[in-house]
């Protein structure tokens, strides 16, 4: 596996690499055996060391964490917690995805947006629309709605959009305010009006 370690407006010490670079495979190891690659991001706001954690385990699976801390070492340690979590909680469903699922899966390619909110438009402007940020190209994959879940909750979003593999519609599976996870089928999209 590959590990990528940096450090975001900061310079990492070889001694933080090397503490990633020696714990992150065994948390990985203990879970999945064939990751392809991590990347692993240091920050520092005020006097909170902040890390982020991406780790390919699979074609199109990514699974995210974060760790925020008052000390480099134990915001990796909070991140590696939060990443073996993740990874326990799906590990039978992540080894046998590749087995249930069509090798070449049809992906359906749509353009991604990221708005800006109020707080970053000048006070001078006043549009009625947002502001466009990031303008992105993504896939929207065909899954079930428990491998949408799964996606979703591994690669810690908000919401994921899926073509349904029962029906062949649209769907979307978001994360409620109330803690639970909610998924729009539109009845326009089953074919059986």
């Amino acid at each position: 596996m590959e590990i990528s370690v940096k450090g975001k407006q900061l310079d990492v010490g070889e001694a933080w690499r090397s503490h990633v670079e020696e714990n992150l495979p065994a948390v990985i190891g203990k879970y999945f055996e064939s990751a392809q690659d991590a990347q692993v991001t240091l920050a520092k706001q005020g006097s909170t060391f902040h890390v982020d954690m991406v780790v390919h385990v699979g074609k199109r699976i990514f699974v995210q964490s974060h760790g925020a801390t008052g000390d480099a070492y134990s915001a990796f340690d909070e991140a590696a917690e939060h990443l073996a979590k993740r990874l326990r909680r799906y590990k039978r469903r992540l080894r046998d995805h590749h087995h249930r699922r069509p090798d070449e899966a049809e992906i359906l390619t749509a353009q991604q947006y990221i708005l800006a909110g109020e707080d970053i438009e000048s006070e001078s402007e006043e549009k009625d629309e947002p502001m466009v940020i990031a303008e992105m190209e993504t896939g929207i994959e065909t899954l079930s709605v428990g491998e949408a879940v799964m996606r979703m909750e591994l690669a810690n979003l908000p919401s994921m959009m899926f073509r349904n593999r029962a029906h062949g519609g649209l769907n979307m599976v978001y994360h409620r305010g109330d803690g639970h996870i909610g998924w729009v089928d539109p009845r326009g999209n089953r074919g059986d009006n």
